[in-house]
């Protein structure tokens, strides 16, 4: 998949609704949140599917995600490409410390893969899910 430049971010409402925007707003990053475009009850596999169909890089620390069967389905299928965050920060500003780094190398370093589901840990390791 390839995706298109300038990347267009999508941060899910797990990672909170500011913090994150903010700071990678600050950092001349496109970022779209979530409750920007969706309803706080849209289902995850609803919002995966338009997001894809948009060609958004998803950011998420929702777990389910790679687990229940529909979404992952919905991620799938509207092949989205979707990095999720490890729960070791589990608070919006500790992630916004994490992606001090220039934010297009973290994305560049998944350039390539075959892999739809992306998890980056607390050392900014990135494996595939």
């Amino acid at each position: 998949m390839k995706l298109r430049e300038p990347f267009t971010y999508f941060v899910d409402r797990s990672l909170g609704r500011k913090v994150l925007v903010t700071h990678l707003r600050a950092h001349g990053l496109q970022v779209e949140a979530h409750d920007d475009h969706f309803a706080a009850d849209t289902t995850d596999a609803e919002w995966l599917g338009a997001v894809g169909r948009r060609g958004w890089v998803v950011l998420t620390k929702d777990k389910a995600i790679r687990r229940n069967t529909l979404e992952r389905e919905a991620l799938l299928e509207a092949n989205v490409a979707c990095f999720m965050l490890g729960r070791g920060a589990s608070q919006p500003t500790k992630w916004r410390v994490r992606f001090s780094v220039p934010f297009h190398d973290f994305i560049e370093c998944c350039a390539g893969s075959t892999s739809h589901l992306r998890r980056a840990s607390r050392q900014r390791a990135m494996s595939p899910c």
